[in-house]
């Protein structure tokens, strides 16, 4: 297996990227985050890329920030005086930041494959993702408070969006961990299916889009993310042009003609 903290490959329009630092339950170093938002950048900059598998090796899909590791980079930089403490936690958040904010904002559909436990930041990462498959054995919770921290990796955001206020502050203001069952329930992920069956499934989904009319499962995912922040009447405008720029496709005009074509009896 590679020493990548983050490993990625492109295959027939698909990228899969997946967190690999599974003995410690895959939370990001500055080195894993650094690689995240460059692969951000490069799958929403690649033509040849229709859309994203996430998943992660190990037992943990992603515990969120390696706070160790970055509380050692902060204390060296603190003490060589070439800045804070707060100053370097910062600008690895927004790091990370950037490169949620590049996924989410592409025009690539992504799905991710949650085999075991997310916490704290991972939450952030799991909900870059469209739809999110996961395994019965998968389980979520937030932990900022274990730590004496605050949310980050855009959970703030993210979380009250996928479950509502109500329900992102009991995970985020409890020690309350949810099953993949309550999860379900509650909206924060799409689908359970069997531990072994979890592969499979996001692939699945994943090829779907792939095989199927890609750009306007891509440009669908662009619009229903930018309406939930911008005015009314932006969306309208920005879906008045994007479906006007899609009818006039090759692949929509054959995929109309073919819908509007009486089907014969078999």
């Amino acid at each position: 297996m590679s020493d990548d903290a983050i490993l990625f490959e492109v295959e027939g329009g698909l990228a899969r990227l997946t967190l690999n630092r599974p003995s410690r339950l895959n939370a990001v170093d500055p080195e894993a985050i650094g690689r995240w938002q460059a692969l951000a950048h490069e799958i929403a900059e690649r033509d040849d890329i229709g859309a994203v598998l996430f998943d992660a090796n190990g037992r943990a899909f992603c515990a969120g920030g390696d706070v160790r590791a970055m509380s050692e980079l902060a204390a060296g930089a603190e003490a060589a005086g070439t800045e804070s403490a707060s100053a370097t936690i910062t600008a690895l958040a927004d790091a990370i930041h950037d490169g949620h904010r590049t996924l989410r904002e592409s025009s690539k559909p992504i799905v991710a494959a949650v085999q075991g436990p997310v916490a704290g930041g991972g939450l952030g990462f799991m909900l870059v993702a469209d739809l999110i498959i996961a395994s019965e054995h998968a389980t979520f919770a937030s932990r900022y408070a274990d730590v004496a921290l605050t949310p980050d990796c855009g959970v703030s955001t993210l979380l009250p969006e996928a479950v509502g206020t109500r329900r992102a502050l009991e995970l985020t203001l409890t020690s309350k961990t949810l099953t993949a069952a309550e999860a379900l329930d509650w909206g924060l992920v799409t689908e359970v299916v069997a531990h072994d069956a979890l592969e499979a499934r996001a692939r699945e989904i994943a090829q779907s889009w792939i095989g199927g009319a890609t750009a306007a499962f891509g440009q669908a995912k662009r619009l229903m993310r930018s309406g939930l922040t911008r005015e009314f009447q932006d969306a309208l405008d920005d879906e008045a042009r994007t479906i006007g720029t899609a009818f006039a496709t090759p692949e929509a005009a054959a995929r109309i003609a073919a819908f509007g074509r009486p089907s014969r009896a078999s």
